[in-house]
């Protein structure tokens, strides 16, 4: 079963990676975005995209981590006082 697991996510992977490289080299027309005031230089529109992804998966799993840190400390309390 172990193996399956490992192999389904390998499967996964590869595919979300091609993906996205499919996804870079049809998306190379120029973009220029303006957040706050603060504008970019005209880069490709797949950049935009794939540092925002980037920035997702890394701060998806650190929220993850913290709800789960907050919940077990939640419940640590509540075992002291019983």
């Amino acid at each position: 079963m172990r193996g399956f697991k490992r192999t389904a996510v390998g499967v996964v992977a590869l595919l979300v990676f091609f993906g996205v490289i499919i996804f870079i080299l049809e998306n190379q027309q120029p973009a220029s975005l303006t957040f706050f005031g603060w504008h970019t230089p005209q880069l490709p529109a797949s950049l935009f995209f794939v540092g925002a992804l980037l920035v997702g998966l890394l701060i998806g799993p650190l929220l993850g981590y913290l709800a789960y840190w907050r919940k077990s400390a939640v419940l640590k309390r509540k075992l002291r006082t019983v």
